[in-house]
């Protein structure tokens, strides 16, 4: 294990209803005003039951765009707001970050994602009423954001910093009762793959880590079932959004290197093809993981596949250990969640491959750490996932 330090200041209120008490933590932690996306009329009884004053904010898409955000730094720096509270999901969320870390800063917030500044160390508090379960963001240090130039292209980065761990989350189960099915899923993929992302590292002795995510990802295989044939079980959704969190505040991956390859080649996808960031990453995982056992060695996946889906070890050949257990992730992601499991089901042809690259790489070199990802070995599991 690694040398590390983790920092977590989020307060979280979880359970029933937590949503009627957001006013109550806003003035604890907060300021007279908010910048709230994605409102909803019970937050907004609470805000001014306790006397706060707001101004809004809504319009955030999927993978949030930079339009929004700097309309939202304009927007607080008018009207003077000292607190941003994020209603919603992943997007909102790191919408939310962006403006917080743009209204102190006196250039282009983009500065932070590009890479030209970081890590984000000034920015204005942060609360959030988390309405999926997914990114995690309610607990994480990150936002990513997506930038659409003038000459017509779109580029995903990412801006991190501990200031931008939010002061208080308000987690209510029963706000995801209502999400389409695809979403939940998509949901369960991203929990999913911010485990994996961490899981495959070649920092070694990492036990307490290594059987932490296990946790995670057994418990999403027994709550993904549970709660794709019943939306409405409180339980399942409560053990699914706890999940989210743990996953991706980092507590699961401290003291260990972590790769993110297959999230930073995600990002195309859903940039090309529009794909959820849950359905482009369940699609890519088995392929990244094959790639990764050719090079890196089956030893690890076989440990993956024999604690997380419970299959034989196979000791004289451990690499079709790892491939029934890479199988066996690709079912589960067909199967049980409906999710994609190639590009060409979400119209994905090879001649996209290399802008898919380009873009990939443009003014950013560096991606992977398990597996140093190079050009060409993105283009390869491109072409494995087609």
């Amino acid at each position: 294990m690694d040398n590390f330090t983790f920092y977590s200041p989020t307060y979280f209120v979880f359970g029933k209803e937590t949503e009627k008490e957001t006013g109550k933590y806003v003035k604890k932690y907060g300021g007279g005003s908010a910048v709230r996306s994605g409102l909803i009329a019970r937050i907004e009884a609470s805000l001014d039951a306790e006397g706060i004053g707001y101004v809004e904010l809504g319009g955030v898409k999927a993978s949030p765009h930079a339009d929004l955000i700097y309309k939202g730094i304009d927007l607080a720096k008018k009207e003077k707001v000292d607190f941003i509270l994020a209603v919603g999901g992943g997007s909102v969320m790191d919408s939310a970050k962006g403006i917080a870390l743009g209204v102190p800063y006196d250039g282009d917030f983009w500065d932070f994602y590009c890479g030209k500044k970081g890590p984000v160390t000034e920015a204005l508090p942060v609360g959030c009423v988390v309405t999926i379960a997914a990114s995690g963001s309610e607990g994480s240090t990150d936002s990513v954001v997506t930038l659409d130039t003038e000459d017509g292209h779109e580029y995903k980065r990412c801006a991190d910093g501990d200031i931008l761990r939010p002061l208080f989350a308000i987690m209510n189960p029963e706000l995801m009762m209502t999400l389409p099915p695809y979403q939940t899923a998509s949901g369960i993929s991203d929990i999913m793959a911010h485990c994996m992302e961490r899981y495959f590292s070649h920092t070694k002795e990492c036990e307490l880590t290594d059987r932490l995510l296990e946790a995670v990802m057994l418990t999403m295989i027994k709550e993904a079932r549970r709660v794709m044939k019943d939306p409405m079980n409180y339980d399942a959704r409560a053990n699914i959004m706890w999940a989210a969190m743990v996953a991706q505040n980092n507590s699961t991956g401290v003291g260990r290197a972590q790769d993110w390859g297959t999230h930073h080649m995600d990002n195309e996808i859903g940039i090309l093809y529009g794909a959820s960031h849950g359905a482009g990453l369940a699609l890519l995982f088995p392929y990244w993981m094959m790639y990764a056992m050719k090079t890196q060695g089956p030893t690890l996946f076989a440990k993956y596949a024999s604690r997380v889906w419970g299959i034989p070890m196979d000791f004289e050949h451990p690499e079709l250990t790892a491939m029934e257990g890479i199988k066996a992730f690709q079912r589960f992601v067909k199967e049980d969640l409906g999710m994609p499991t190639t590009i060409s089901e979400l119209g994905g042809k090879e001649e996209d491959i290399p802008k898919m690259v380009e873009n990939m790489f443009y003014e950013a070199p560096n991606h992977g750490n398990f597996v140093k990802l190079t050009p060409e070995i993105a283009a390869e599991i491109y072409k494995m996932a087609l």
